[in-house]
């Protein structure tokens, strides 16, 4: 077994793994399918699969990665030769994302600094996202900042977790307040939390079904990562209970912020990216004080944004350390500038490779389609299979009673790593490769 650094603190952990789960997603996806697909019957069923399948998924990954001390490839080839292909679908999956998501970490960084200098947004966001030096700038200075701060290890993910997600949630706050007094708030408010029967429906079942597997950054290593540096003296079920209801209360405060404003502006919440870097500002502009307000709101989207970040990169950098035997500091540098040449194409396709599309998708929509649709879905069944079948879950359950702590729903966790999360993993699956048939199809 391998020695490793640990944590320094269970507070450091939770706040640097939820901070990993919490990210942009959180921040505009979640409150959009709340209320696009019944509203709080959405959440009550979201909620439901966060039990049978999040904290289930979790605890796996949690479990294996203190058992091990290993990154994600070498822990399941651990328990089976055959199984390193599940890591391997997991950090192939962590890099590509973090490739195409530091370009919109570079349009948040943007944000900022204009805001920060000249009070307002860029005046065109069609236009910045077109040129073709602009978009690759921030998006290499994103990546910059997550590189140094991953050079420094568990140390410097831990204190910057620390500090990052207490002020994620105050500035959460602020917004809120804002958002909530202004004009016909209510509508925002109503979009997201009165229950629609009408839209409810099995898609979106299958949407809160897929909001679980994304949302908590399942099947990406992070969890077997940062498990890793677990102290064998943390309750782990205690643990991602903790972390999966950070999550959620994230994203519920996230929508309270944005939709009130949406809606008393007479905006179209569905426009995913386009509603946080096109539409706002105008909201922005709009209101008293508003270049304070966007400033604030910019900056919790960047730390949401940088602490998942952190948390993609260093699971290639931990498979780096165990498989090539580098520096840390080597390891991150060699693969943080390895991204962002991978993220380049992903930078342009909005503008100088606009026009080159990948069966029928763009550069960043195909990266995306790869990582969300097949390698974290392939991810989670062959992990089922392993983990469930070819190996005995009990194993895992020792590693969480370790220490004398009482597990007491352990016959209905191995019941659901068996059977349940499988079948719901399979129909994410099923789902992504049927969007994947219909785009192709045009």
């Amino acid at each position: 077994m391998k020695t490793k650094n640990q944590w320094a603190s269970k507070l450091g952990f939770i706040m640097a793994t939820a901070g990993a789960a919490i990210g942009l997603g959180n921040l505009w996806k979640f409150p959009y399918l709340m209320g696009r697909n019944g509203g709080a019957s959405f959440l009550a069923v979201y909620l439901f699969f966060i039990c049978i399948l999040g904290i289930p998924v979790m605890m796996i990954e949690m479990s294996l990665g203190r058992r091990t001390r290993h990154d994600p490839v070498q822990a399941y080839g651990d328990i089976n030769s055959n199984a390193r292909i599940v890591g391997v679908f997991g950090v192939a999956a962590a890099f590509l994302i973090l490739s195409y998501y530091s370009v919109i970490g570079g349009w948040i960084l943007k944000y900022i600094v204009s805001y920060a200098s000249t009070y307002q947004a860029p005046e065109d966001f069609t236009a910045f996202i077109s040129s073709p030096v602009e978009p690759v700038f921030w998006h290499f200075l994103f990546l910059f900042v997550t590189t140094v701060i991953c050079c420094f290890g568990i140390n410097g993910i831990e204190r910057v977790s620390k500090v990052m997600m207490p002020l994620l949630f105050l500035l959460l706050i602020v917004i809120i307040v804002r958002g909530v007094t202004l004009p016909n708030a209510a509508e925002g408010l109503r979009f997201i939390f009165i229950p629609n029967r009408s839209a409810f429906n099995m898609t979106a079942v299958s949407a809160a079904l897929g909001q679980v597997f994304y949302s908590l950054s399942l099947c990406m290593g992070i969890t077997i990562t940062y498990g890793s540096y677990l102290s064998d003296k943390e309750n782990i079920p205690r643990s991602c209970l903790s972390v999966a209801g950070l999550d959620t209360i994230i994203a519920l405060m996230a929508g309270t912020a944005i939709f009130p404003a949406v809606f008393s502006f007479g905006l179209e919440p569905g426009q995913g990216p386009g509603l946080i870097f096109g539409t706002l500002p105008k909201v922005f502009s709009a209101i008293r004080f508003g270049p304070v307000f966007a400033l604030v709101f910019f900056t919790l989207v960047f730390f949401a944004a940088v602490t998942s970040a952190i948390a993609l990169l260093e699971v290639t950098v931990s498979f780096a350390l165990d498989t090539m035997r580098l520096s840390r500091r080597t390891g991150t540098i060699l693969l943080g500038t390895a991204c962002f040449l991978v993220g380049i194409p992903s930078a342009l396709s909005f503008g100088t490779l606009g026009n080159v599309t990948i069966l029928n998708y763009s550069v960043f929509d195909f990266v995306g389609m790869i990582t969300d649709n097949i390698l974290l879905p392939m991810g989670g069944v062959t992990m089922c299979y392993y983990i469930g079948w070819k190996w005995d879950p009990n194993n895992l359950v020792d590693e969480i009673e370790k220490d004398g702590i009482p597990f007491k729903l352990k016959k209905l966790w191995i019941l659901c790593i068996r059977f349940l999360t499988p079948i719901m993993v399979l129909v994410v699956t099923l789902t992504g490769f049927y969007n994947i048939y219909m785009t192709v199809r045009g």
